[in-house]
């Protein structure tokens, strides 16, 4: 393939969702003017993220959207040729009857329609509160080559990124709401504990798979959480190319993926050099070697 171009967006996104399709729509416009082939916004792009990680509010959660609704129409429409990822909370398998909002989770669009949808898998604290998890990671095929998708907490473990690298994937968007420590704060973000396991984590999934990760984030402040930013692309050496740091904005980089894929996988290719038969437990069957927590977390 020839080399595109992919943008990583760090930006606000409040609870106003006509403001947030809105102000998606002109990025994405301002984006496509400026040659930009994939656009990966944050998590919660559509109407903002949860307030509360500990203990949500289940009076003021996210507003929820169906995939095939008004709102993921506009943002179709505005792409074009574009490839575009967005976060957003998907309406419950049961309608919005159901007894849980819903789903955190993202769209892959273009032009041409609904490309890629992902769930978000694991729950950080008390976020099981306000949504059900999803059960799969799947890559998919897009008019930027296959890719597939992480919601912000999947990228701490490395099975989620290995599971759509295996499936083909040769680019991952990462996207986030991903805010400082709620329990040991720096007075500055870089210096953040939660700063430094986002670029951590980044570049990891990136490395150990030898694929491209296109991340996003929140910026600004949600109820008592406030975000990252930090959106970057990472090479699939584990090389940051890009980032917008703490500050909002777009992270651009335009590379032949599959040129830098290959030269990455010469001669050492992670994937195929796997020892799969290896990577077994002693445990016996049924029993979990590590004890659930009985506090909530340091996050």
């Amino acid at each position: 393939m020839a080399p595109i171009t992919l943008g990583a967006v760090a930006a606000h996104f409040g609870r106003d969702l006509e403001r947030s399709v809105a102000k998606v729509i002109g990025i994405v416009e301002s984006a496509r003017r400026d040659g930009v082939d994939l656009l990966v916004f944050p998590d919660a792009s559509l109407g903002g993220y949860i307030g509360d990680l500990r203990s949500p509010d289940l009076t003021e959660l996210p507003p929820v959207l169906a995939t095939d609704g008004p709102e993921i129409a506009a943002i179709i429409a505005a792409a074009g040729a574009m490839t575009v990822c967005v976060g957003y909370a998907e309406v419950a398998d049961g309608g919005l009857d159901a007894p849980r909002s819903g789903y955190n989770s993202a769209v892959c669009v273009s032009g041409d329609g609904v490309l890629g949808t992902h769930r978000k898998v694991h729950q950080p604290a008390g976020e099981s509160i306000a949504y059900t998890a999803g059960d799969r990671f799947a890559a998919f095929d897009t008019p930027v080559g296959r890719m597939g998708m992480l919601i912000d907490y999947d990228k701490t473990f490395p099975e989620a990124a290995r599971a759509v690298a295996l499936d083909g994937a040769h680019v991952i968007a990462a996207l986030s709401a991903w805010p400082a420590s709620v329990t040991d704060r720096a007075s500055r973000l870089p210096a953040d504990r939660q700063s430094r396991l986002f670029d951590l984590y980044d570049a990891a999934r990136a490395a150990e798979n030898q694929v491209v990760v296109v991340s996003s984030n929140q910026t600004g402040v949600m109820g008592s959480l406030r975000f990252l930013g930090q959106a970057k692309i990472v090479g699939p050496g584990g090389e940051i190319l890009a980032t917008t740091r703490s500050k909002g904005g777009m992270a651009t980089v335009t590379m032949d993926v599959e040129a830098e894929i290959s030269r990455a996988r010469k001669v050492l290719h992670h994937l195929a050099e796997r020892r799969p038969d290896t990577y077994t437990s002693s445990t016996p069957a049924g029993t979990d070697p590590v004890p659930a927590p009985q506090t909530l977390p340091s996050v």
